[in-house]
Order: C-alpha cells, then structure tokens, then sequence
C-alpha cells in the first residue's frame, strides 16, 4: 500500500509550475486577468468619479474574471494528462492518488497566488490618493484567495472528468458561472427566505461578499476551506474509478 508523503505532492507541484512557465496560456492569463479588473475598476466603475477610499469595486470583479481564468490554469492539469495518456503512467508511479491530486492543485494555487500578487502595484498606488483601510484590504485578498483555492479545486475536478482541454474549459466555464453567479437569482426574484438562503449557500460568490467588505465570516472562512477539501476527495475518488476500471 502506498503511503502518503506530503513532500512527494511538493516535487509534482514543482513540475507542474515549471510546465505553467512554458505555457503561453498561462501569461495569456495573467494578462486578461490584470487587464480586465484594472478595466472593472476604472472605466466600468468610474473609481475617480465614486471619490471614495476603497477597493471594494475592484475586487467586486474577481467573482466574474475568475470564471474565465481559473478553467485556463486548470484545464490541461488532468485532461491532458488523459490525452497524451501519461495519466496511466503516473498512477504507476510510487505517488499517491492524494500525492497526485494534491500536486496539481499546489500549483495551480501557487499559479494563483502569483496572479493575485501582480495586483499588489494597483492599491499600493492608490493609498497615496486616500485613506484607505489596509485592514478591509488584507480581508479582501484573503477572501479572493479562498474564492480562488475553491474554484481551482472545482476547475481540477472537472478537468479530470474531461478528456480533452476545450471539454475541460467549456464545462469549468459553464459551472463556475452557476456556482458563481447563482445568488444573483435571489435578487432578481422576490424568492422565499428559505429558497433564497438555499440558493445562496451553493454561490461562491455570496461566501465572498463578508470578505469584500473587510469582515472575516467563520462561517465563510469555513465554507471556502471544506468545500476545497471536498472537491479535492472527489477528484481523489475519480482518479481512483479510473485507475481500478
């Protein structure tokens, strides 16, 4: 029986980053991902025009810019894999199913962590401009980081259910918008409590909106954390399917 190591999963998220360096994809990425909130928050939300110290407007995008960016970090992890038929191979190798499942989704999070940091230069630029509360700043980025640890893993769980890249994008992009936006039904329609409350509890988003207003939700805090945890067991249960059928 293979035994769990956790430094086995750190040697393959190193190798996955290293193939993410080599990936035009991923500084496509990157660019569209800097572009489009730096877009939200000045053009779309006149930032200038609201004259007021806060970034929440910016991070206000993140919900949105991550359904089209996290399926382009998260789509070649398994379905490509399964592709070039290299996924056979590494499930003979001494790794684990959570070494293997646990190595992508490092490196995707490292790939997040990077993109999150490259919007550093933004609010260090505008403090100089207002007050900002650095506090509600640090609140929001670990809100967005926790939103996005979520999304990836749900983004892998479905790249191990696709058999190529575009299947992998297309449905990643089809469901993160659902999970997403779903809340957004709730203010459209005058729903009951319960149904609303329901509906929200599924939208990642929703879980997001305490951190975008600089308040640390243990309820939140915990829905991001288990729900990563469970879309990681499951991709551990599919890659065990696949390896025993």
């Amino acid at each position: 029986m293979k035994k769990y190591l956790p430094y086995r999963a750190l040697i393959l998220a190193r190798k996955e980053i290293y193939q993410y360096l080599c990936a035009p994809a991923f500084y496509g990425a990157v660019v569209f991902f800097l572009v489009f909130c730096s877009v939200w928050l000045f053009y779309f939300q006149r930032f200038f025009v609201l004259d007021q110290a806060t970034l929440r407007p910016f991070f206000g995008a993140f919900p949105l810019v991550f359904v089209f960016v996290i399926p382009v970090i998260t789509m070649k992890s398994w379905a490509e894999e399964r592709k070039t038929g290299t996924a056979e191979l590494l499930l003979t190798m001494p790794f684990t199913e959570w070494d293997l499942v646990l190595g992508k989704f490092f490196s995707v999070l490292a790939v997040l962590c990077a993109m999150l940091l490259c919007t550093i230069p933004l609010p260090l630029s505008l403090m100089r401009l207002g007050r900002f509360d650095s506090g509600m700043i640090f609140c929001e980025y670990l809100g967005a980081f926790l939103l996005g640890a979520s999304a990836c893993a749900l983004g892998l769980l479905l790249s191990s259910l696709s058999k190529n890249q575009a299947g992998s994008f297309l449905g990643s992009a089809v469901v993160l918008m659902a999970v997403m936006l779903v809340n957004q039904i709730t203010y459209a329609l005058n729903l009951p409590q319960w149904l609303a409350n329901g509906i929200n509890f599924f939208s990642l988003s929703f879980h997001f909106e305490s951190f975008s207003k600089g308040l640390i939700d243990s309820r939140d805090f915990l829905f991001f954390v288990l729900s990563t945890a469970f879309f990681l067991f499951i991709n551990v249960k599919v890659i065990l399917f696949r390896k025993w059928r």
